[in-house]
C-alpha cells in the first residue's frame, strides 16, 4: 500500500449498512492502514444508486463492501463491479445461500431486518439511557427501578457491564463502593436476587489501579493504587454484598461477556 495514497472502503446497504461496516472495521483493524477511509451508503433502493456507486469507487480505486437482500441490487451490483473492474465483497450472500442450500428455505428479502423499530429495540434504547443516567451512583432512587443494581469497589468493570447488559434489553444501575461513605438506604429495599457484587484479586485490581494513575497523571504509590487500600476496600465491599444478600462473582481475568453471561443466566 503507497504511503502517499488514500484509499476507500465504499460500504452500501438496502437498510442502514451496520453490518457491512462493522465487517469493514473489523477487517481494517488487522492492518496498518491509516490511509483507508471508510464511506457507507444506506438504504439503497434503485439500480441506477447501485451503478453511481460502483462508477465512483472505480475513479477512487478502491472496493465496496455490501449487504444488499433485494436480488436485483445484487445482480446489479456483480454485473457493474465485473463490467468496472471493481473489487465488490458480498458481505450476507453467501451466508444466505448457505441458509438456503441446507436448509431449504428462502429468505425474506427485507432490508433491515436486524434493526427493525420493534418493541425490543426500544426497550435496548431505554435501557441504556438508564444505565447512562444511572452510572457510578448518580441517582440512587434508580436502584429500586432497576432490573438489575451492580455493586463493586472502583475499577471492577461495573460501567462497561452496565452498558454491555443494557444492550441486552437489561436496565442496571451500578454503585461504587467506599469504606468512607456509607451506603444509600435505597440498596437495602433492593430483593436481593437483583444484586450482583463485583470483586477482584487484590494483585490484579493494584495493577489496574497503577495504570490507571498513570493515565490521568497522578504520581505512583497513590493511596487509591496501595495494596493496603484496595485490601481494605475488597473486604468491606464483600461484608457489605454478603449483608444485602448478593450473587458474588469474581472478575478477575474474565471478559465482560462472560461475567454477563454469569448474570444473565442468573436472571432466568
Amino acid at each position: 500500500m503507497k504511503e502517499d495514497r488514500h484509499y476507500q472502503i465504499t460500504i452500501c446497504s438496502d437498510s442502514v449498512g451496520e453490518t457491512a461496516e462493522a465487517v469493514v472495521k473489523a477487517t481494517i483493524r488487522q492492518f496498518d492502514a491509516h490511509q483507508v477511509t471508510t464511506k457507507r451508503i444506506g438504504h439503497i433502493k434503485s439500480e441506477d444508486e447501485i451503478r453511481s456507486i460502483v462508477e465512483s469507487a472505480a475513479q477512487r480505486g478502491g472496493f465496496i463492501a455490501y449487504t444488499l437482500v433485494q436480488p436485483e441490487l445484487r445482480e446489479t451490483m456483480k454485473e457493474e463491479a465485473v463490467r468496472l473492474g471493481v473489487r465488490a465483497v458480498d458481505i450476507m450472500g453467501p451466508m444466505m445461500e448457505a441458509f438456503v442450500d441446507t436448509f431449504n428455505d428462502a429468505p425474506k428479502r427485507e432490508p433491515g431486518l436486524l434493526h427493525r423499530l420493534d418493541e425490543d429495540y426500544f426497550r435496548r434504547v431505554e435501557a441504556v439511557e438508564f444505565a447512562v443516567k444511572c452510572d457510578d451512583g448518580r441517582d440512587t432512587s434508580s436502584l429500586l427501578k432497576a432490573s438489575l443494581v451492580l455493586i463493586g469497589v472502583s475499577r471492577t468493570s461495573k460501567t462497561p457491564l452496565s452498558i454491555f447488559l443494557a444492550h441486552k434489553g437489561i436496565k442496571v444501575s451500578n454503585l461504587p463502593l467506599v469504606p468512607e461513605v456509607k451506603p444509600p438506604r435505597e440498596l437495602f429495599l433492593v430483593p436481593s436476587n437483583r444484586i450482583v457484587g463485583l470483586t477482584m484479586d487484590a494483585e490484579k485490581l493494584f495493577k489496574i489501579r497503577t495504570e490507571r494513575l498513570k493515565a490521568v497523571g497522578l504520581p505512583f504509590g497513590a493511596k487509591y493504587a496501595t495494596m493496603e487500600r484496595i485490601e481494605e476496600e475488597l473486604n468491606y465491599a464483600q461484608s457489605l454484598m454478603k449483608q444485602v444478600g448478593a450473587l458474588i462473582i469474581n472478575v478477575t481475568d474474565k471478559a465482560i461477556e462472560e461475567t454477563a453471561g454469569i448474570i444473565m443466566g442468573d436472571l432466568r
